[in-house]
């Protein structure tokens, strides 16, 4: 196979991209991870910049990377001085590193508004800093800034900067698209110029501004670079950079490039979610590859087909890069979804076919409603257990509930009270409040409250996310509104689904469902030689208020 460095600029240049802020911490974790995926480089960051990325190099340097090579970041040296006597140099040989990054100007626009100095003294500024580097580093990479834009407004110019580069003695000439918009023909054209002028690996470092950033990279790819520059997730100044996610995979699986081994690339959807936690961003569903609905099937059709045979309307095997395969449930669904999605749960063909059209007849009815099950496949799963059993699934029944939301003055924060009444299958009632930060909050900590007696293991759930979304906004404060609650125990997550005109009631319909799911699943694994369900505890039940 054919042999590509990747070199990922995630914890650099990604960190550039807007509401993205890593931690030292965070990007000493993003690291780690990193270099068991197997990239080739990290640039860690530019020293020299701000605080953060100074104080990452000492540990990262101590982190043991066993695929990796660190890099550091930096530029050109300033025009008045020597390479030598350079302070943002000398931070950057500071660092540690092995491995340095080297940006300089190529487009002779920015060389004459941004550097204010000749074309010629620029030159020296590219050939100096090379020179000065390699006598200390094994390796350093040219990043040519602007290289497409300069190559076309002045072929000259731009190709007199690479053999100024290559003549200080840079390992690899990287050539930028460094405003994105760029086109893959002019890409190919610019990489092939680039290698009749200088005999020095190239690379390629292309941003997202045309939605291109990884068909320019492939076209340079193809055109001979050795080299590819990215951020996992794509994450970058203004539209991003290229994104390694969708990239590697494409070289690998589709071009026949050895980037990473086949264990590794199983650990690309892993890897793109751990960085976007760290990040905190919520991750991209449709995101190729790697994305929740890369391999999700929602039309009856597809789903139909891809039961036969999964290559009807899938590039690849998802497995190869760590995703699997989902079918999705809606208004939109057939007789294949919900036959599809009913074996995923453990169901036969002979539970679910009796029940098969009532079924999907009240799944289309509740997604008319504002019910959707896409994202929410607790509630589904319960949703199909009724069909089967022919009733809700319910572990207690409510007697009826009280929340208030009081404010008392304006400078003090609202006060959330829940009272709540439910009858347990012992016939008893719980009658329980509690106070919270609102009155979702109270709610769900008055039915905790009430169930825990009971049912023990519900004090193992915690809430994980909670969203509200407006299904018919031009009703205002009055419009429908649909929750979804995602929660967790120490095996497992999941989601429900709540619709209703009344945020709190929407609430309490995912809450319940996600107490139900959670009973639901223990008694479950107890059928399957698992553990025990939860028994009732010991403690004496205490009646009225608390």
């Amino acid at each position: 196979m054919k042999r590509l460095q990747i070199y990922d600029t995630t914890l650099r240049d990604g960190c550039q991209g807007e509401e993205v802020a890593l931690t030292v911490d965070a990007k000493l974790a993003i690291a780690e991870r990193l270099d068991a995926f197997g990239v080739h480089r990290i640039e860690g960051g530019w020293p020299g910049s701000n605080p953060r990325d100074a104080a990452f190099f000492g540990p990262a340097s101590r982190l043991g990377l066993r695929h990796a090579r660190l890099a550091a970041f930096g530029m050109t040296r300033r025009p008045d001085i020597t390479a030598a006597k350079d302070p943002s140099l000398a931070e950057l040989l500071r660092a540690g590193t092995p491995v340095a990054c080297i940006v300089g100007k190529t487009w002779d626009l920015h060389v004459k508004t941004a550097l204010r100095v000749s074309r010629d003294v620029n030159l020296e500024l590219i050939s100096d800093t090379m020179a000065f580097l390699r006598k200390h580093l094994d390796e350093v990479i040219f990043d040519a800034e602007h290289f497409f834009d300069g190559w076309k407004a002045n072929p000259t110019y731009a190709l007199e900067c690479l053999r100024a580069a290559a003549a200080g003695g840079a390992s690899t000439i990287c050539l930028c698209d460094t405003r994105g918009g760029r086109l893959p023909d002019e890409i190919t054209a610019g990489v092939l110029a680039a290698r009749e002028a200088v005999d020095v690996p190239l690379g390629i470092h292309c941003h997202n501004d045309g939605e291109l950033a990884v068909a320019n990279s492939l076209a340079a790819v193809e055109a001979g670079c050795v080299q590819v520059q990215g951020t996992i997730n794509g994450i970058g100044e203004r539209c991003g950079n290229t994104n390694l996610t969708t990239l590697i995979p494409a070289l690998q699986l589709k071009r026949g490039y050895a980037c990473v081994s086949p264990t590794q690339l199983a650990g690309l959807t892993d890897l793109s979610r751990f960085v976007d936690e760290l990040a905190n961003r919520e991750p991209f569903k449709q995101q190729a590859y790697v994305g929740q609905s890369a391999f999700a099937h929602k039309g009856g059709l597809h789903v139909s087909a891809v039961r036969r045979l999964a290559e009807t309307y899938e590039h690849i095997d998802p497995a190869l890069v760590g995703n699997h395969q989902r079918v999705l449930v809606s208004d939109q669904a057939g007789r294949s979804n919900l036959l599809s999605k009913a074996r995923e749960f453990g169901f036969s063909d002979a539970q679910i076919e009796p029940c098969l059209k009532e079924l999907l007849r009240e799944l289309k009815q509740l997604e008319h409603q504002g019910f959707q099950f896409e994202g929410a496949d607790a509630s589904f799963e319960l949703l199909l257990l009724k069909a089967i059993k022919g009733e809700k699934l319910s572990h207690f029944r409510l007697l009826g509930f009280r929340v208030i939301d009081e404010k008392r003055s304006e400078a003090e924060p609202p006060l959330a009270e829940a009272t709540i009444m439910v009858e347990l299958p012992d016939g008893a009632a719980e009658h329980t409040a509690a106070v919270g930060n609102g009155p979702v909050n109270a709610l769900d900590g008055a039915l905790r409250k009430a169930l825990v007696r009971f049912y023990p293991r519900i004090a193992e759930v915690r809430l994980v996310d909670y969203k509200v979304r407006v299904l018919d906004g031009d009703r205002g404060t009055g419009a429908v509104v649909r929750v979804l609650v995602e929660s967790a125990d120490a095996e497992d997550h999941w989601t429900t689904v709540g619709v209703s005109n009344n945020v709190i009631e929407a609430s309490w319909q995912a809450l319940v469902d996600a107490l139900d799911y959670k009973l639901y699943k223990d008694e479950k694994r107890r059928g399957r030689g698992g553990k025990a369900a939860p028994r009732r505890s010991q403690a004496p039940r205490a009646r009225g208020e608390r």
